[in-house]
């Protein structure tokens, strides 16, 4: 591939999730108003329309294009702290008895992973390796933690660092176990909306002895836009009990070491012993 393809093949990527933010946003968008909201001709529109459609993104329709019922949109860490409660609280529970004294663990930007670090912030040594601000800031004032912030470009959206610094700040370390979250699962496939969230988490995946999913079940069957794994990648996928029987089946099926958190539990403050439901 020469250099010239390859910029060309970013800018297609750069304004087919600039057409997907557009279309988000309002529901529908037609051709036309693509073509010249963009600067660009009809038939790249379409072809742009088009690979958005066979992700699933998108629904075509005469003239134009319409978002499918069920596209994720993902929003400010203080948005996404307030969605699922109860389903992440029972899935932190059972993610910390996952967690040994002594540990070197890493937790990436997502919301599931901070109810996590409440959880840990008592622990009596724990060895935190994070990418996320809010994460680091339950942990700075707690002499019993090492904790190792990665650097990098802030994002305030996300309240964490992404780009090749914290990358690479990721790359000179090694831990026990990944704990992270995604913002999307479509059949064994595990999706992100963002491509810089997506290379740091990567980075994580790739210094980890054990990569623990934690997904709350309204993210499955949801739909977003970039490719991030397969679930097979992990080594346990922790979800919540509101996830449906014949879901929970096919991961079974396909050899994915589940846990099912019951929310129920969760609400009662009941031990982590008791929270994973029985397959």
């Amino acid at each position: 591939m020469t250099s010239q393809t390859t910029v060309e093949s970013c800018s297609a990527s750069v304004r087919r999730q600039n057409i997907l933010n557009y279309v988000r946003d309002r529901g529908g968008a037609q051709i036309d108003e693509l073509a010249g909201r963009f600067v660009a001709s009809r038939m790249t529109i379409h072809r742009d329309l088009q690979v958005l459609s066979e992700r699933g993104v998108v629904c075509r329709v005469y003239g134009g294009v319409t978002t499918p019922p069920k596209v994720f949109s993902e929003g400010s860490v203080a948005q996404r702290s307030n969605r699922a409660v109860e389903a992440k609280q029972a899935i932190a529970i059972l993610a910390e008895s996952l967690v040994q004294e002594g540990d070197i663990i890493a937790l990436d930007d997502s919301t599931t992973s901070r109810f996590l670090s409440e959880r840990l912030t008592d622990r009596s040594a724990l060895t935190v390796v994070t990418n996320s601000m809010g994460t680091a800031n339950l942990f700075a004032a707690k002499p019993n933690v090492n904790l190792l912030l990665l650097g990098g470009r802030y994002n305030m959206l996300f309240d964490a660092f992404f780009g090749t610094l914290c990358e690479q700040a990721a790359a000179s370390l090694r831990v026990n176990t990944l704990f992270m979250s995604v913002a999307a699962i479509r059949g064994m496939t595990a999706y992100h909306q963002e491509q810089d969230i997506i290379k740091a988490k990567q980075a994580l995946m790739n210094i980890s002895d054990r990569k623990v999913l934690l997904v709350d079940s309204t993210k499955f069957g949801v739909i977003t836009l970039n490719r991030f794994s397969e679930l097979t990648e992990f080594d346990v996928v922790i979800t919540d009990s509101g996830l449906e029987k014949d879901v929970e089946h096919t991961l079974r099926s396909a050899g994915i070491n589940l846990k099912i958190a019951e929310i129920s539990t969760a609400r009662l403050g009941g031990s982590t012993a008791a929270q994973e439901r029985n397959p």
